[in-house]
């Protein structure tokens, strides 16, 4: 079977018409997220995916719009699907801010035995820059990228051949010497601010300074709600939109 990408939100994180970024990954009948926002609980119930569906979630970084929803996730497989726990699959500097900085203030329960994250999801450490098999199909590479200084923040490889930016500020080298030239990426996901200074997310106007080569290559996401006055106006690179579906060559 290929491997599909649906992305459950395109959106950025003041969005409001649409949901936040994340994606569902389907690899030999196995369902992984990259990202929980706080309205892909909801996306996910769109297309008739329930919690308990869902074999394990990879987390980029710790900004809400990016893991939100896990408090929702983690609740629904406690009381909705007999106390199932899903994978949590992160780097130790993701887990090591993760409960404290996060989650703990709505999901610690001491009283009921609930004392730490791994009371509700079974968690796996990816070291970084290690490619790692997640599901039969399916393997990642968690890269460390520059989006908030001093805070975690991880892009993806997928398959190797796939490159998954979450949220990352515009990086040239990376883009051209190591995603095209080292690794011949065949398909790129990258984020998009469409307007204004890139402090902390690539820009539209950034990405359009790459070769048409490599715009061919690149799927927008991560986009806000005046996407649509900028249809026609991206180069070679096209929007891909909430639902969508991508099949990558295997």
């Amino acid at each position: 079977m290929s491997l599909q990408i649906q992305m459950l939100g395109t959106g950025s994180a003041f969005a409001k018409t649409l949901y936040n970024t994340s994606a569902l990954v389907r690899s030999n009948n196995k369902n992984i997220l990259i990202d929980c926002g706080h309205t892909t609980p909801k996306s996910l119930d769109d297309i008739q995916v329930q919690p308990d569906q869902i074999e394990g979630i990879i987390i980029s970084h710790i900004h809400a719009d990016h893991i939100g929803g896990l408090e929702e996730m983690a609740f629904r497989l406690l009381y909705e699907f007999n106390q199932k726990k899903t994978k949590l699959f992160m780097t130790p500097a993701i887990a090591a801010i993760l409960w404290e900085n996060t989650l703990k203030g709505g999901m610690y329960n001491p009283s009921d035995g609930f004392n730490g994250i791994e009371d509700y999801f079974d968690i796996v450490l990816l070291e970084e820059s290690k490619p790692t098999e997640i599901v039969p199909g399916f393997t990642i590479e968690l890269i460390s990228t520059l989006h908030i200084p001093h805070k975690p923040s991880y892009s993806l490889f997928i398959n190797e051949q796939t490159f998954y930016s979450a949220d990352t500020k515009f990086n040239e080298d990376l883009l051209i010497h190591e995603v095209i030239n080292k690794r011949n990426c065949h398909t790129i996901l990258h984020d998009c601010q469409l307007g204004g200074h890139g402090a902390i997310h690539a820009t539209l106007a950034e990405l359009l300074t790459l070769p048409e080569e490599i715009q061919q290559k690149i799927h927008l996401m991560h986009y806000g709600d005046e996407m649509v006055n900028y249809m026609g106006k991206t180069g070679k690179m096209t929007f891909i939109k909430q639902h969508d579906v991508l099949v990558l060559p295997q």
